[in-house]
């Protein structure tokens, strides 16, 4: 893309003497893509990468004309891209409020506060004092947006949204991806839910052996059957509650 303020060129990763990443590259400007394939093709690898959780072997990483592969994690999110891993990865004891106050410093003239996440999460507002390991799945993961919103990034990357939610709850975060790339941020995120990957972006970059085999539309995807089966392992049609592309339902808020 002409456009691209993010881009991953030939990239290699693993762990010890495995590689998991093999010469991938994609790049994407201003949008959502989504990144779809079966489990143990990489993409959670891809995310650490980027994130500088795991060093990549060679290839690049570029976020704004800036190079950040090899990058500490905290000099990553400061050069703008905030991370929602997958798990979600909040503490049991902070209620909403507090998660939220952690990160809240010095935004008071910035796009996103405590009071904005509420906004974009109502069900939140209604929670903020309820502890992390009270609210239900879908609270959970709306806060572990939230909580990557509040460093105003101009990339956000999700691995896994929707994991183990509910068709309502991931209704609310394909509404919040909409939005955020209508006000200006890059969404990236790692997808098994077919309807979730499909509805969040336009593009989608299937993930094969550690490489960006081929990339698709939404409609695309969603319309071959055989190719939803030569990639991803599902059949024809996949709706909330169906077995995802790794063989596990989708269709809880937990």
């Amino acid at each position: 893309m002409s456009d691209a303020t993010f881009r991953v060129e030939s990239l290699c990763a693993g762990y010890g003497e495995a590689r998991v990443l093999d010469d991938l590259s994609f790049d994407m400007g201003t949008e959502a893509v989504a990144i779809v394939g079966r489990n143990g093709m990489g993409k959670t690898t891809l995310c650490e990468a980027i994130m500088g959780l795991v060093k990549p072997w060679s290839g690049a990483i570029i976020h704004d004309g800036e190079r950040i592969d090899g990058q500490t994690p905290e000099r990553i999110a400061r050069s703008g891209i905030a991370y929602v891993p997958q798990g979600r990865r909040l503490f049991p004891s902070l209620t909403v409020d507090e998660h939220l106050a952690m990160l809240s410093k010095g935004n008071g003239d910035k796009r996103w506060t405590p009071e904005a996440v509420y906004e974009l999460f109502p069900r939140l507002a209604e929670r903020r004092r309820q502890g992390g390991g009270k609210l239900s799945g879908g609270e959970q993961q709306m806060l572990a947006v939230g909580r990557a919103l509040l460093l105003n990034g101009s990339m956000l990357l999700m691995d896994e949204p929707s994991e183990g939610l509910a068709p309502t709850i991931v209704d609310i975060l394909i509404e919040a991806v909409h939005h955020l790339v209508e006000e200006g941020v890059a969404v990236l995120v790692v997808e098994q839910n077919l309807r979730a990957a499909t509805e969040m972006a336009e593009r989608q970059l299937v993930m094969v052996s550690g490489r960006i085999e081929t990339e698709v539309t939404a409609a695309r995807l969603l319309g071959d059957a055989e190719l939803q089966r030569r990639y991803l392992g599902v059949g024809a049609s996949i709706d909330d509650g169906e077995p995802s592309p790794g063989g596990a339902s989708k269709g809880h808020d937990t």
